[in-house]
């Protein structure tokens, strides 16, 4: 799918949201990307809250989001980075048609983006295509939990859920999306960015180092 994505009551309140993760959602960030190095491709920038977490050892970041709102957002976050960041409006569908560059990337990040996706498989799909042999992809993402909780996501994602939050859906089986496209998990875990009791449909997170095989 590559139509423009138009959410602007979600990215108003992500962009709020953005402004005030907690300590451990800001920690994930950073452990998402550290060790990366060279060129960086990021699938769904958001409000271009990664940017500012990106080591020195990166030497670009093309980033694509397509929400027009978020992608104003991503721009100033861009020119404020301390690395050089360059943000296009494209959907991670639409890489297979108007690639991000003409050289492989070094790694390609996905945070709190295939939730939202219209076609998870595609866009991993892409991501694989557009990494260099033994390329990593990083990703930090809510995912299907287990037991009630579980029952609870497939409620949200069949009533309001995707329709008052850009699309998300909470119970996609994302690792094997991942795993599915060809990549070839190298470390991953599972951790709750709220108490398990608390009824919230995105409180569980994966977050991993996949690669393209050499």
């Amino acid at each position: 799918m590559t139509a423009a994505v138009d959410n602007p009551l979600f990215a108003r309140l992500w962009v709020v949201l953005a402004a005030h993760e907690t300590a451990k959602i800001k920690a994930l960030r950073m452990e998402n990307l550290a060790g990366l190095s060279g060129r960086v491709l990021e699938i769904g920038a958001g409000a271009g809250t990664n940017f500012a977490y990106y080591p020195d050892t990166v030497t670009e970041v093309v980033a694509i989001e397509p929400e027009a709102h978020l992608l104003e957002h991503a721009r100033a976050a861009a020119a404020a980075a301390r690395i050089p960041v360059s943000v296009t409006e494209k959907t991670g569908e639409a890489l297979a048609n108007d690639p991000a560059g003409d050289e492989p990337f070094d790694a390609v990040v996905c945070s709190l983006v295939l939730c939202t996706v219209f076609e998870p498989g595609t866009v991993v799909r892409q991501a694989y295509s557009h990494l260099r042999p033994g390329g990593e992809l990083r990703y930090l993402e809510h995912v299907a939990s287990a037991g009630s909780r579980g029952r609870v996501q497939q409620v949200a994602d069949a009533t309001l859920w995707p329709r008052l939050f850009g699309n998300c859906h909470t119970h996609r089986d994302t690792e094997s999306v991942i795993t599915g496209a060809g990549f070839e998990v190298l470390a991953a875990r599972h951790t709750w960015t709220m108490p398990r009791w608390a009824p919230v449909p995105v409180s569980e997170f994966a977050i991993g180092r996949a690669v393209r095989p050499s």
